[in-house]
């Protein structure tokens, strides 16, 4: 977009700057006046929107090309390669029925298929299997990798039959000899597992029935004159409670996530991927997701499938279900898939979804779908029920100036697939300025977690105690997409969160974190806790980010959190008073600071009785009675009044925390050179007469240092540097805090590698404690790992305890 902003003049630039909602349509309509007869600007439109143009369409010659890699792939026995290659045939393919050879398009799943059970993919394999025979039935090859795939996965009777069908199916003599051999020894596995328990079935139902664990709140929208509108219950909520949940209005994926994560539910996408049937921009996890996201049916043979030798009833109804097997079982979501269908009107091979910035498409999609509820009726203005708050008189004037353009093209680029429905007019490009500014800060993150041993490890043994396999568990979040939530848009933050946001795919779920009482504000976390960032720190990314100065209580009283986290330590030995390096602090009232820096002011209430305590072992001066005046500047300790000369703690801190950060570099190569260690080791003993005993930075020192000694083999080492850092972090938040479960299952990892069941155990069911506050019965699906590390740890212990 820089051509088109480069071409605008400066006096039109400077009245979009200064633009207010009140003259938003008068500034849109004056740059699309200015836009509407530049070459420039039709030209843009047309490499967007025109499928001749299109960098996204699809190409039968790159799927050839594709496919011919595979096979050469597959025939040196590289079956990963073959695999990518198989699957970016299928990418390009074009599956549509106007011009779909399904015969062709068959052989790309089956040849998956084959490359996957190579790989031991055997769900995947028979998933493409069944697509295979959705298109051919009648083909042979499709049936007996099936059958083979059915065998290994144990499901004996769907495999004999599966070998059956490709059995009679078959012309050629040998072939037919060797399918039947194939059967000969499925019978015989069958035969050897009747009695013994063994499962034949692979049937799986994952559906989430949140409703059925809803706990029975009204919740209700109040408005109050420091927050605007917020959240509230007329009767108190217990602890751990599900409060919420719903899908989204409209959501997208990252495009970090878009080779990775299904474009619909943002789950990562398995080996089977699908894709589109008319671009190659989205990629699915399922059948499922690709017909809620582009309304598309999976293609099917259109005419009635009839064998050259005559069937059993039997065979016929395997293959009628066979064909069938990869169909949506809901029929809800069938009756759903036009009403959501979100990607629809960015299809037919056009790019502009994958150029404009992702939150630019999501007003696109929201857009959208109003245009479609006005076409059929239901309401009279697409933007008539959207009451969202925005920021737009508070964002800078380059950024007004870019939200105009964007929305511009984006109302050029929806008219393009709408026509006269979405007229490009100053009314339509206005409303598409307000509603990008407006998803700026309603939209929400969709957050997954991902760990280092992921969904995968349920499935085997752990084997901590080598140092080839030991390591820490760490999870990580990551951002996979954003979407704007109807009802979630309403809950207002708080740096000290009583409710918690998590995501199952797409779905927003909202779960109480203590007990709140009747009427109290269900406030959620925006980003910034106290314990992850101090006061200032979270106060200028609130603003930035949302433009709103938080007012929490934890933004309006003294904070422990905020004294210590980024705190140096006192320089007499036996005091453990903490020194800011920042902040000024004066008392101007018996009950009230006055707390500046550089960049801020606040006033701040003193602390209630409970937090008295812990703030006078560290801040004295801060919280004495009987009116005495306290004035401490930056420099001096907060409880005794010495000064440690910051200008050298700052440098001498640095200089400990580069090494640290050196070591950390090299944790993620193969081996930890042990002068790194060394030097590590000298450096936070350093750190440790610099810095506040409580801070941030020693516990990211010591959590380092842990995972250091972790790689080595050096596990006492590294378990008493990992209950260090969780003992700082304590501190920082609190003992139930979803941060100390995180750092327990280090812990557990590491008291695992050094075979003391027993801590592993307990540690493992703190874990479970506080993650089930957090997420509820949905805990084992979003950390299945957990599950298998206390099963190792029981097996084990028990295993001990019977010696």
């Amino acid at each position: 977009m820089e051509r088109l902003k480069s071409l605008i003049p400066n006096d039109l630039k400077r009245m979009i700057g200064e633009s207010t909602t009140e003259n938003l349509t008068s500034t849109c309509s004056s740059l699309l006046e200015f836009f509407r007869p530049l070459p420039q600007f039709q030209q843009v439109i047309k490499e967007l929107t025109d499928p001749e143009m299109a960098l996204c369409r699809k190409s039968k010659a790159a799927a050839l090309d594709s496919k011919q890699k595979g096979n050469e792939c597959f025939s040196k026995e590289d079956y990963v390669n073959a695999l990518s290659h198989y699957s970016q045939a299928l990418r390009y393919a074009p599956l549509n029925y106007d011009d779909i050879d399904v015969n062709w398009a068959a052989t790309l799943y089956v040849n998956r298929a084959s490359s996957m059970h190579k790989l031991g993919l055997l769900e995947e394999c028979v998933r493409d299997c069944n697509r295979a025979i959705a298109l051919s039935p009648g083909y042979v090859k499709a049936w007996y990798r099936r059958g083979k795939a059915n065998a290994s996965l144990k499901c004996y009777e769907v495999a004999i039959l599966d070998l059956e069908v490709a059995f009679n199916m078959e012309n050629s003599l040998p072939r037919k000899n060797h399918i039947k051999e194939e059967l000969k020894m499925v019978l015989s596995e069958l035969n050897s597992t009747k009695g013994t328990g063994t499962s034949t079935s692979n049937d799986k139902n994952e559906k989430l029935e949140a409703s059925a664990e809803l706990h029975p709140v009204a919740l209700q929208c109040v408005v109050t004159p420091s927050k605007g509108r917020g959240m509230t219950s007329s009767c108190g909520i217990p602890p751990a409670s599900l409060l919420h949940w719903e899908e989204p209005l409209a959501a997208i994926v990252m495009k970090s996530c878009r080779e990775t994560h299904c474009h619909f539910c943002f789950n990562e996408v398995p080996a089977d991927i699908l894709f589109c049937h008319s671009c190659t921009i989205p990629i699915y996890c399922s059948q499922h997701c690709h017909e809620q996201a582009g309304g598309q049916q999976f293609l099917r043979n259109k005419g009635s499938f009839t064998a050259q030798k005559s069937l059993s009833p039997e065979l016929e109804k395997h293959i009628m279900n066979a064909s069938l097997a990869n169909r949506v079982s809901c029929t809800t979501a069938d009756m759903n898939i036009k009403q959501i269908s979100e990607h629809r009107h960015e299809c037919g091979g056009v790019h502009w979804s994958a150029v404009l910035p992702h939150d630019v498409v999501l007003a696109g999609r929201v857009m959208s779908k109003y245009i479609e509820k006005k076409s059929s009726g239901k309401i009279s203005n697409p933007m008539e029920t959207l009451e969202f708050a925005h920021n737009y008189c508070q964002i800078p004037s380059a950024n007004k100036l870019e939200l105009h353009i964007y929305a511009t093209v984006l109302s050029y680029c929806l008219q393009h697939f709408y026509g006269s429905d979405f007229p490009s007019t100053r009314a339509s490009v206005s409303q598409l300025v307000l509603l990008i500014s407006q998803l700026k800060v309603n939209s929400m993150a969709v957050v997954h977690m991902k760990s280092l041993d992921g969904h995968e490890a349920p499935k085997k043994p752990i084997k901590l105690s080598t140092v080839e396999n030991a390591f820490t568990c760490n999870t990580e979040q990551v951002r996979v997409g954003q979407a704007i939530y109807s009802t979630g848009r309403l809950f207002n933050h708080s740096c000290q969160p009583n409710i918690h946001a998590y995501f199952l795919a797409r779905m927003l779920l909202i779960r109480s974190t203590e007990f709140v009482p009747a009427w109290h504000p269900l406030e959620l976390s925006y980003g910034p806790q106290v314990g992850q960032l101090d006061l200032q720190d979270r106060q200028n990314l609130l603003e930035e980010q949302y433009s709103f100065k938080c007012q929490c209580s934890s933004c309006s009283e003294l904070n422990f959190s905020d004294l210590i986290i980024n705190a140096f330590r006192c320089p007499k030995a036996d005091c453990l008073g903490v020194v800011s390096h920042v902040s000024h602090y004066k008392k101007i009232e018996d009950d009230l600071l006055q707390v500046s820096g550089a960049s801020y002011s606040c006033r701040l209430s003193l602390p209630v009785s409970k937090h008295k305590m812990g703030i006078s072992k560290v801040a004295h001066m801060l919280i004495k009675e009987n009116g005495v005046t306290c004035d401490v500047g930056p420099g001096y300790c907060l409880s005794c009044g010495c000064y440690r000369d910051l200008e050298f703690s700052v440098t001498a801190s640095n200089s400990a925390m580069f090494n640290i950060q050196m070591l950390k570099d090299s944790i993620t190569s193969k081996g930890v050179p042990d002068i790194l260690i060394s030097d590590a080791l000298e450096s936070l003993s350093h750190l440790k007469m610099i810095r506040h005993p409580y801070s941030k930075v020693v516990a990211q020192a010591e959590d380092n240092i842990a995972e250091a000694y972790v790689r080595i083999g050096e596990f006492e080492r590294a378990m008493n540097h990992c209950i260090a850092s969780i003992e700082i972090l304590e501190k920082l938040y609190h003992a139930e805090h979803i941060v100390i479960g995180h750092e327990l299952m280090k812990l557990a990892s590491i008291q695992l590698s050094l075979d003391d069941h027993a801590a592993a155990l307990s540690s493992i069911k703190q874990v479970e404690a506080i993650f089930s506050l957090y997420y509820g019965s949905h805990m084992t699906k979003i950390f299945p790992y957990i599950e298998a590390f206390k099963r190792e740890a029981e097996s084990l212990l028990e295993e001990t305890n019977s010696v």
